[in-house]
């Protein structure tokens, strides 16, 4: 591998393994949200006012701000005196501060209106809208916080520190499983309890990421030098990189809408679902993109724009070697996953039904979600976000027909497959548009790791088909029965790709092994 490739792999080591952790926790989360409120009307309204800090969350702490600083702070500390580098710092933290409490304040005050928006079907429940923009206005501040913590892991990443940044959503599933379980009892309506763990996870999320910024001489406060060139260059790839890379955000923000025009408990099933989607894709998908930016950006910045296309190729590889058969394993085993992980309490068998449906038709779009925000970081590399951008507002464009046109045949499912279809026209779009920018990007080399992967995929969907036929003969009535045998069948089907893999001697396999813990970048 080459240098580039081996900080990508050693990265994608330290990031996954701290998404992982949040991830877990965040399935933790919600068995204990389905557990104690089910998937009803007020459920409905917490996952609405839930999306915008959600939203954002995933906008600021996954992409926009770290894609648009990171290039600019990459640059700074390669070109630059530690003294220009500290004083850029100072000022784009003061700006951002600005900004967040600005547009938090804005959000608090336009609460009504942002619920009628999001969920308009609402409007016919006055008690269900007005929990909603209760929740809504509680949960905004959470902006200021999650954008602090995500300036901070810009400023992480571009020193080469990735674990620590990359644990920080983790802070926010402790915050809402520790209120929850605390402040439940005790607070009127008791879902107000995860409003407030919203807030205390973000505290977290910033606090647990200032001893590391100590350590590399970072930790900066705010400065007046509001007239610093830096946030020229910040702002112009900030701004598109929200549009850009919310490309995914708005499909999900669509759904919502649609959603809250199907019958009560489809957002519930949609968010559900989404969440089981999201753990390969936090994972692997995000993380790789995560750890693609600064090695892309580096390489932009010395001028290596031929080492830009390779690095893209390469990440492309590695996010459909492993997306390709968690998509076969999570389309198969829907069913049993969603009942281990949520049925209990007031959530019944017809709400395990309902969400595996729309489990199966997001998991469908896996490998298009985590490619399209991998090829979407080249061109914040180079500082040429305006491609990312047009091409998000044409898969936007296309996820909104493709709702409108399933929605009425497929009910929430037809939302979820619409998704997935406009990831995938996004992927198809910022490819055509990399190779354009970059000339050739291997695409023979990644066509011939598509190839392979999906061979290599065979023996597990027949393991995973013989697995789901077996389940139903079998007493997996237990939670403990049923996670044991969930356990096996992924150990079993993981290790019968892993040698599948090794007989093909796949390049991408190969590569994978650098993320072993002694390999890993800090």
């Amino acid at each position: 591998m080459s240098t580039s490739e081996r900080q990508v792999v050693g990265a994608l080591g330290s990031i996954g393994s701290a998404t992982l952790a949040s991830r877990v926790l965040g399935f933790v989360r919600d068995m204990l949200v389905a557990l104690a409120f089910g998937a009803g009307p007020v459920t409905d309204a917490f996952f609405v006012a839930f999306r915008i800090p959600n939203i954002l969350r995933r906008l600021l702490a996954e992409g926009a701000l770290a894609t648009a600083v990171i290039p600019v702070f990459t640059e700074y500390a390669v070109t630059r005196s530690r003294e220009d580098l500290v004083r850029m710092l100072r000022a784009v933290l003061s700006a951002a501060l600005a900004v967040l409490t600005a547009v938090a304040l804005v959000g608090v005050l336009a609460a009504p209106w942002i619920v009628s928006v999001i969920a308009p079907g609402f409007a016919d429940d006055a008690g269900q809208r007005g929990l909603a923009v209760q929740l809504t206005r509680v949960m905004f501040p959470y902006l200021v916080l999650v954008g602090l913590a995500a300036f901070a892991m810009g400023v992480l990443n571009s020193q080469g520190r990735f674990f620590v940044a990359a644990l920080g959503p983790a802070l926010l599933n402790l915050g809402m499983i520790a209120t929850v379980l605390a402040l439940a009892r005790h607070v009127d309506p008791p879902i107000l309890s995860l409003a407030i763990g919203v807030l205390v996870g973000g505290v977290g999320q910033l606090l647990v990421q200032l001893p590391s910024l100590r350590a590399v001489g970072l930790l900066v406060g705010p400065s007046s030098e509001l007239g610093h060139p830096a946030l020229g260059r910040v702002a112009r790839l900030l701004l598109p990189a929200v549009f850009g890379l919310a490309a995914v955000q708005v499909m999900v923000f669509v759904n919502t809408l649609l959603a809250s025009l199907l019958p009560t408990g489809s957002i519930s099933f949609l968010y559900y679902a989404d969440r089981v989607m999201e753990f390969p894709l936090g994972v692997f998908g995000i993380a790789l993109a995560s750890a693609s930016l600064p090695a892309m950006s580096r390489q932009a910045a010395e001028g290596d724009v031929r080492g830009v296309a390779l690095t893209v190729n390469f990440a492309l590889r590695l996010a459909t070697y492993i997306s390709l058969p968690a998509t076969v394993g999570l389309v198969v085993l829907s069913a049993p996953i969603t009942r281990l992980l949520f049925e209990r309490g007031r959530f019944n068998a017809a709400d395990t039904s309902a969400t595996a449906v729309a489990l199966v038709w997001y998991a469908v779009g896996l490998v298009g979600f985590a490619g399209a925000r991998i090829a979407a970081q080249s061109f914040y590399a180079v500082a040429e976000p305006g491609t990312a951008v047009k091409l998000g507002v044409v898969s936007i464009v296309a996820n909104l027909l493709a709702a409108v046109l399933l929605m009425g045949p497929m009910g929430h499912a037809g939302l979820a497959a619409a998704s997935s279809f406009g990831a995938y026209v996004n992927l198809g779009g910022l490819l055509w548009a990399a190779r354009r920018r970059f000339g050739p990007i291997g695409g023979r080399a990644l066509l011939r790791s598509v190839t392979r992967t999906a061979v290599a995929c065979l023996p597990l969907l027949l393991w995973c088909l013989a697995a789901a036929r077996l389940a139903d003969r079998l007493p997996l009535h237990s939670t403990a029965r049923l996670g044991l045998w969930l356990v096996l069948v992924v150990a079993v089907g993981t290790a019968v790709f892993v040698v599948t893999s090794v007989l093909q001697r796949s390049p991408e396999r190969q590569a994978l092994w650098g993320m072993l813990p002694t390999r890993r970048t800090r």
